[in-house]
């Protein structure tokens, strides 16, 4: 089923959605990936607050290229989710309601999710090129100094993907493979 769907991801939202929905979503997201999820780590473990609102936060990972004269960013294309997996619970905990990438998640992810509501979606890599035209604003709000894997916030408007996992820990990639 399709859902256009707005950012934050709320309880609300998250409660509607199922495995499998494919989704447009438009709002801000956050992007971040290896080195930035390091990075917040480091900071929560100083005892320092993070440097973005995660709370109902969508956080996307994808490592941009530079933008074409005239566009926001370059291509936008996911990256594997399964590097993150290591820093997700902790962001899941404090309350991030969605994250994008592409591949599986490990067992204390889904584990994180299901207890905090949340979902992931995957996006088409590959696509990088098409999805960077629902791009229609990007900023650095941190970490500048890592380059592409700075923290960037985007403005999406409908954004392709698909639920992957749901809040209830129901799993597309588990059906497929049962089938």
């Amino acid at each position: 089923m399709d859902k256009y769907i707005k950012t934050p991801i709320t309880n609300e939202i998250t409660a509607d959605l199922s495995c499998g929905d494919y989704v447009y979503l438009s709002g801000s997201v956050y992007v971040a990936r290896d080195a930035a999820h390091k990075r917040m780590m480091e900071a929560l473990e100083r005892g320092e607050e993070l440097p973005i609102e995660i709370k109902d936060a969508t956080i996307y990972y994808m490592g941009p290229s530079p933008a074409r004269e005239g566009r926001p960013i370059g291509s936008a294309g996911p990256t594997t989710a399964s590097r993150m997996d290591a820093y997700a619970p902790v962001l899941l905990d404090m309350g991030c309601k969605a994250m994008i990438g592409k591949g599986k998640r490990n067992r204390q992810v889904v584990d994180a999710m299901v207890r905090n509501g949340a979902v992931y979606f995957a996006a088409v890599g590959g696509a990088g090129a098409l999805l960077s035209k629902c791009i229609v604003k990007s900023e650095t709000v941190c970490y500048g100094d890592l380059g592409a894997e700075a923290i960037l916030k985007i403005e999406v408007k409908d954004f392709p993907a698909v639920v992957v996992i749901d809040r209830n820990g129901n799993n597309l990639y588990e059906q497929v493979k049962e089938n």
